[in-house]
């Protein structure tokens, strides 16, 4: 991979041209000192078709932060994949925002730096570019079918550790103010994401709001029971209320979702 490493900070920005340099995934590796020169290699790169695969970035910089940056470089027709490195954990909802893969707090230890890498390193299942880049590199192009679709993460912390959940492993998200409450099999996690931003960033993935305070993974919904009027869905063995004006699109989408052949 072609990979820009960016901080402000001399010594750290060694530290971690270092440790990218000794992971074998890492071919070609470019370094700047702030955002407008990182943005000048991704640019430069582009312009003349080697295109970065991945920025690793601080966040707290002068004049172009990363989260700038970050945004920037999201709206490119070709985005690098982009990992966080800061000693900054009040970023990491700006990190799920911008869709970054991975958020490392710093010092880095090697071992995270290679779990980043490794994330890094999969196919994007959001562009269709990517099967090409890669077929272009003696990869298999891939399938002519509409891919799964790809849930995203949301970033956790616990402990000074940031890691991330996938909308594969929830179950349902329950509201509690400007926080959510992702229920999962091992768990639940609050993160600082209204359940409104869930919702709409989710529902490709197949959650469906069921009342004011719920949000739903339909695969994941054992039971829907309809009587008195009242409506309750069963989710991992809690009975969760459907709101009445949630009921008809609820029974309309699992109705849906038991007709598509498996």
């Amino acid at each position: 991979m072609r990979v820009l490493a960016v901080d402000d900070e001399a010594p750290v920005l060694d530290d971690l041209a270092y440790l990218l340099r000794a992971d074998p995934r890492v071919g070609d590796l470019l370094t700047a000192r702030d955002g407008a020169a990182a943005l000048r290699h991704v640019d430069r790169a582009l312009a003349i078709g080697r295109p970065i695969d991945a920025v690793f970035l601080d966040i707290r910089m002068p004049g172009l932060d990363g989260v700038v940056l970050g945004r920037l470089l999201a709206q490119f027709a070709r985005p690098p994949r982009i990992v966080y490195v800061t000693a900054y954990e009040n970023h990491a909802v700006d990190a799920f925002e911008i869709k970054a893969v991975d958020y490392l707090l710093k010092p880095v230890r090697p071992e995270r730096l290679a779990e980043a890498i490794r994330r890094v390193a999969e196919p994007s299942p959001a562009a269709p570019a990517a099967a090409g880049h890669a077929a272009s590199a003696g990869g298999p192009a891939a399938a002519d079918h509409d891919p799964e679709p790809s849930p995203e993460s949301v970033p956790v912390e616990l402990a000074g550790v940031t890691t991330f959940v996938s909308a594969a492993e929830v179950w349902y998200v329950e509201a509690q103010g400007d926080y959510a409450r992702l229920h999962t099999a091992s768990g639940s996690h609050l993160v600082r994401i209204p359940l409104a931003a869930l919702e709409e960033r989710w529902r490709a993935a197949g959650f469906v709001r069921v009342h004011r305070s719920h949000l739903v993974a339909l695969q994941h919904i054992d039971q829907l029971r309809i009587e008195s009027g009242r409506c309750t869905v069963q989710v991992g063995g809690i009975e969760l209320p459907v709101s009445r004006r949630h009921t008809r699109e609820l029974r309309d989408r699992l109705v849906r979702n038991a007709r598509r052949p498996q």
